[in-house]
């Protein structure tokens, strides 16, 4: 286990996710300064289960990930533009004291070895997203879908490692929170999978009935 500052949030965070976070409340603008004079900027990010982001006092989830700062920019009167890149999956074994801003002992939390996803499965979550996508532009009148290529990242996302290969088809899924969360707390690639199956039916569902997700 090792200390981690923490970032609550509001959505979820995929590993391989580009985060950008406007910093002005106190309590951060003091975690931006400690990352900033550490030689390991990293910090965690958890979804807010109950509370909002502001104020303190939220209930948050244990299952997150990893945030490595790489652009700062001040913007004036203690408040920061933070650009960060999302790396690997944690769990929290224990919140520590918001003091002077939440942090918790974590540790990484990696897919178990053993379990495999093969090509033909991904090749039919690839089918779904690229059908997903065409209800989407048929539901909203739009003549032309995201192009095959342009939306699964043609060779470059075949070339990821299976874990990452996932969560980047994940991104492609526009799911509501609790999919997303149920796709990064899922214990395995297997049960990965079996979650992202399921938010896209959510997310059919929700284009078929014309309801916000």
């Amino acid at each position: 286990m090792r200390e981690l500052p923490m970032f609550p949030l509001q959505w979820v965070v995929l590993p391989g996710e580009d985060l950008t976070l406007r910093i002005f409340e106190q309590r951060y603008t003091v975690l931006v300064a400690d990352l900033l004079s550490s030689d390991d900027p990293r910090f965690g990010v958890v979804l807010i289960a109950r509370g909002r982001e502001v104020g303190g006092g939220e209930q948050r989830h244990d299952i997150g990930a990893t945030a490595t700062v790489t652009e700062c920019g001040d913007i004036g009167d203690g408040r920061y533009v933070l650009r960060c890149r999302v790396g690997e999956r944690i769990r929290v074994r224990q919140w520590l004291a918001d003091d002077p801003y939440p942090r918790a002992d974590a540790e990484p939390w990696p897919d178990d070895p053993s379990d495999q996803v093969s090509d033909a499965q991904f090749g039919a979550l690839e089918e779904r997203i690229v059908a997903l996508h065409k209800r989407i532009a048929q539901a909203q009148r739009r003549w032309l879908a995201p192009g095959r290529a342009n939306l699964l990242g043609g060779r470059r996302l075949r070339s990821q490692d299976p874990v990452q290969r996932l969560y980047s088809l994940a991104c492609r899924v526009p799911m509501g929170e609790a999919d997303r969360y149920a796709v990064l707390a899922a214990p395995s690639l297997s049960a990965r999978l079996a979650a992202l199956h399921e938010a896209i039916e959510n997310v059919t569902a929700r284009v078929e009935f014309g309801t916000p997700r």
